[in-house]
């Protein structure tokens, strides 16, 4: 009896194969939606977010009590509500004609941009590890560590003005690389499934970040838990337009990075490499590329985007670690790639609109009294419509496919 000896499986034959995923699968055609897709679910999500804000208008619901009476009084409060929801959102994010001076008409305009420098390159993160299959909901946690790096380097070292920040960046990038590396290497070695890993150090990153805010090197001598110490001006983003405004030298930054990442998945190699992986990962192994490699690189990549992206409140507009720098960015990050459709310029235009939502929700509490809640419930119904959107297309090629399976079959069988 002999005993027949096999040589373990190498990493590349453990891995599961990404082709034969559905979730991977349906995945990808969530985020490749057609642009005429996109275009309609935002102009449709306005509307709906403007009928809202028009149903729940306090004049619209006392002037609809007596409509028979006289509709007149209804249809004026409803279009008052209704167009107050788009000119507000205008004011607020591009244009203010209620303002007396150029510099305060246009400062909209600039808090849209600096809105969005978080998002576009938070989204550039999205998009490169989706690009290769990967599904990175870890961008919160990545961004979050970065933040925390990049804060800290600022506000605990002495260097000179370009130095410093220059080692702060350097440092939040270094940050979310390491962060998304964990995940990598899991993926690469073990198999392990990158939602859950990410999802659970995002979980890690929030409360990794609530213990140091409590320590006394973050806070400092009479800080108080919850805020670090301020960045040094000298770690700081310089403002683009001035002292008036606060679009800082991020936007610059997030442009570059969008050019690197078109350069990354376009011209090089790797990009190459992992776009392949991406399409086909038994493919891209026949072809002799090492897929679980470009997997963890992927992920480190991403989770350097990530980080720079924690750059742009700590050491721009916030100035400062706190529980809430992260805001919801790595989260909205998902919707970004989704509506720009994981190309640079999609997710730099993507950005741009959600930073302008952002920043027009502050015009429509203040001056409308609309709650600044309609912007998440808008962007959220932009989501909803282009996955109906999707499920609706993919269901009636399955359908077409089907019937041209039943036809073929039963000519096949007439002329048999």
């Amino acid at each position: 009896m002999s005993i027949v000896q096999t040589e373990p499986a190498a990493p590349e034959e453990l891995e599961p194969k990404r082709s034969s995923n559905w979730l991977t699968r349906i995945l990808q055609q969530f985020f490749s939606p057609s642009v005429g897709t996109i275009a309609m679910a935002i102009a449709v999500a306005l509307v709906i977010g403007a009928l809202i804000v028009a149903i729940f208008d306090e004049d619209v619901q006392s002037t609809a009590g007596y409509l028979f009476a006289r509709p007149g009084d209804f249809l004026a409060a409803f279009a008052n509500a209704f167009g107050g929801f788009f000119t507000s959102l205008v004011r607020g994010s591009v244009f203010d004609w209620t303002q007396s001076s150029a510099a305060a008409a246009f400062r909209p305009l600039s808090e849209t941009l600096t809105r969005a420098v978080p998002l576009i390159i938070a989204g550039l993160a999205i998009a490169v590890s989706f690009t290769a299959g990967l599904f990175n909901i870890g961008v919160q946690g990545q961004l979050l560590i970065g933040a925390v790096v990049g804060g800290y380097i600022g506000f605990q070292f002495q260097l000179p003005v370009v130095i410093h920040l220059l080692v702060a960046i350097l440092g939040a990038v270094v940050g979310g690389a390491l962060w998304g590396f964990i995940p990598g290497i899991l993926k690469a070695r073990l198999g392990a499934n990158e939602v859950i890993v990410t999802i659970m150090l995002n979980s890690v990153a929030a409360f990794l970040v609530q213990f140091l805010l409590t320590t006394r090197t973050f806070v400092g001598p009479g800080g108080y838990p919850g805020k670090s110490q301020a960045v040094a001006a000298t770690a700081k983003y310089p403002q683009i337009l001035g002292s008036g405004f606060r679009l800082h030298l991020g936007f610059v930054i997030a442009i570059v990075a969008a050019v690197f990442v078109w350069w990354l998945l376009k011209r090089s190699t790797f990009g190459f490499e992992l776009r392949a992986a991406g399409a086909n990962a038994s493919a891209a192994r026949t072809a002799g590329i090492n897929v679980p490699r470009t997997l963890m690189l992927t992920l480190v990549i991403s989770g350097a985007l990530a980080g720079l992206a924690g750059t742009a409140p700590v050491l721009g507009t916030e100035g400062a670690i706190t529980n809430g720098v992260a805001g919801s960015y790595g989260f909205d990050a998902i919707t970004v790639a989704l509506l720009g459709r994981n190309s640079p310029l999609g997710v730099v235009l993507a950005g741009t609109l959600f930073g302008a939502l952002n920043a027009g929700g502050a015009v429509m509490q203040s001056s409308a009294g609309i709650p600044v809640d309609i912007v998440q419930i808008t962007q959220a119904i932009i989501v909803l419509l282009i996955a109906a959107s999707e499920a609706i297309r993919h269901r009636r090629a399955r359908q077409t496919l089907a019937a041209r399976s039943a036809e073929a079959t039963t000519t096949e069988g007439a002329a048999a």
